[in-house]
């Protein structure tokens, strides 16, 4: 997550932010970081105004590949916001098959514990150390229990036989204490990390069968069974290094007061909880057959969540009330007038994104923080190659994808990749072998995929 005081950071900052990874597209930005603002704003007020102001929703209009789902997650990560991405041809309508328009807030909630699960996890880091120390420990060099012998129901379920262990004396104990010790040390140092231990983790409960629309219902069947019935547990052989992995998170949770977990998830999933719901304009009903007005119905569904209501989940009720969706489309076929009034109203904010310049295409190349360029010459440099890229390399490479993008379909910065791709196939396919410095000039790019550029037929098929 990018570590950022959002709280103090005015719209034009946020834009300023987004412009580090997203090319062009300011009104959406802008749109963005005006509704962002907003939620930092609705925090402060009284208690009593805060319930009356609600997000306002934005609908994103524009061709694929243009920066429509980057802005939003990214957004989010700018926040630390709960995100999730859904497409809203994924949903049908209640009665029909297919996925329930609630289970998007169920995922998104789970998003959400997970997220302040892991942090919470990163601030006992030190103290889960210390724990997994200790049962690695016991491995290389069990300490006899304090207890004479051990719980005799669950020994039974365990496959477990209650033994007495004998008592050491003082000086044997003094002895093991220090070889403890000596060991602690040699764990700490990275000495023992291919030594291969046995140790005892708590097998998982397995999923049950699903009754069909149980997971809809927000029911955990199985959670509920594994919190009444023993936990079995197993030997597995491991390598110290392999054994900390495996520990880290078992002992970690061990530490996690999961009450608190799940209500710090719940605010953030009711206050900053971001929803984007892609290709809404594939549930626009154009004509009056069954499966049209099955998409109006999702329409009608997503509704109530979007208007504000309270879904059940496995972790409790969650209000949706203060979730902020934003909804995109490329609407080529309908317009957005054809969502039915009652979902256009809940979409006051309207940004149209233009479709990708062969100018945008060269900034893309290079500007972002996570540019394409970027991306291969860190690639290649694990195989101890220095690529370079002339500026009018990277021209045509912008040239030939906006031309690509013209002439057959338009997809966007996603041509880009499928043009790099063909001009370093050969690069990437030799890498290990040839010379470790290499330059690529306009007339590479150019031999590499003018040819099929030029085939119409061909380029439809391979680029």
């Amino acid at each position: 997550m990018i570590n950022i005081d959002i709280e103090n950071m005015t719209p034009k900052q946020i834009v300023k932010e987004l412009d580090k990874y997203i090319i062009g597209q300011n009104e959406a930005k802008k749109s963005v970081a005006i509704a962002m603002r907003n939620r930092i704003r609705r925090q402060k007020l009284s208690e009593e105004l805060k319930k009356e102001v609600i997000p306002k929703n934005i609908l994103m209009i524009g061709p694929t590949g243009v920066g429509k789902t980057e802005i939003a997650r990214r957004l989010a990560q700018l926040s630390g916001s709960p995100f999730l991405k859904v497409e809203a041809t994924r949903f049908t309508e209640v009665g029909y098959v297919g996925k329930n328009v609630d289970s998007m807030i169920r995922e998104l909630t789970e998003v959400s514990v997970n997220m302040v699960k892991n942090e919470k996890m990163k601030e006992i880091s030190e103290k889960t150390e210390v724990m997994v120390e200790e049962r690695i420990l016991d491995s290389l060099i069990p300490v006899p229990s304090k207890k004479g012998q051990s719980n005799v129901v669950f020994s039974i379920f365990q496959n477990q036989t209650a033994q007495n262990q004998p008592k050491l004396s003082k000086e044997e104990m003094e002895e093991l204490k220090n070889r403890r010790e000596k060991t602690r040390q040699d764990l700490r140092n990275k000495e023992l990390e291919n030594f291969e231990i046995e140790i005892e983790i708590e097998e998982k409960n397995q999923q049950m069968m699903m009754i069909p629309g149980m997971e809809d219902m927000g029911m955990d069947i199985s959670g509920m069974l594994g919190a009444v019935m023993p936990k079995k547990t197993k030997k597995r052989r491991l390598t110290v290094s392999e054994a900390r992995k495996v520990l880290t998170p078992i002992e970690a949770e061990k530490l996690l007061d999961m009450d608190k977990v799940i209500s710090e998830a719940f605010d953030r999933v009711e206050n900053r909880g971001i929803l984007f719901v892609d290709e809404i304009d594939k549930v626009v009903n154009k004509s009056n057959n069954s499966a049209d007005v099955s998409r109006e119905g999702v329409q009608r569904d997503l509704l109530p969540i979007i208007e504000g209501t309270t879904i059940n989940t496995k972790y409790g009720p969650i209000k949706t009330d203060y979730i902020l969706f934003i909804a995109a489309g490329a609407f080529h076929i309908s317009k957005p007038s054809d969502l039915i009034p009652e979902f256009q109203g809940r979409f006051p904010i309207r940004v149209e994104l233009l479709a990708l310049t062969e100018e945008d295409f060269f900034k893309i190349l290079l500007e972002p923080k996570n540019a394409i360029i970027k991306q291969y010459k860190a690639l290649l440099a694990t195989e101890m190659v220095d690529i370079v890229f002339e500026e009018e390399a990277l021209k045509e490479i912008a040239k030939i994808s906006f031309d690509l993008n013209s002439n057959i379909e338009n997809i966007g910065a996603r041509r880009l990749y499928t043009v790099i791709e063909k001009v370093l196939e050969e690069i990437s396919f030799e890498a290990p072998e040839i010379d470790k410095k290499i330059v690529v000039n306009k007339e590479y790019v150019s031999e590499r995929v003018k040819d099929i550029s030029e085939d119409r037929d061909l380029s439809s098929y391979i680029l």
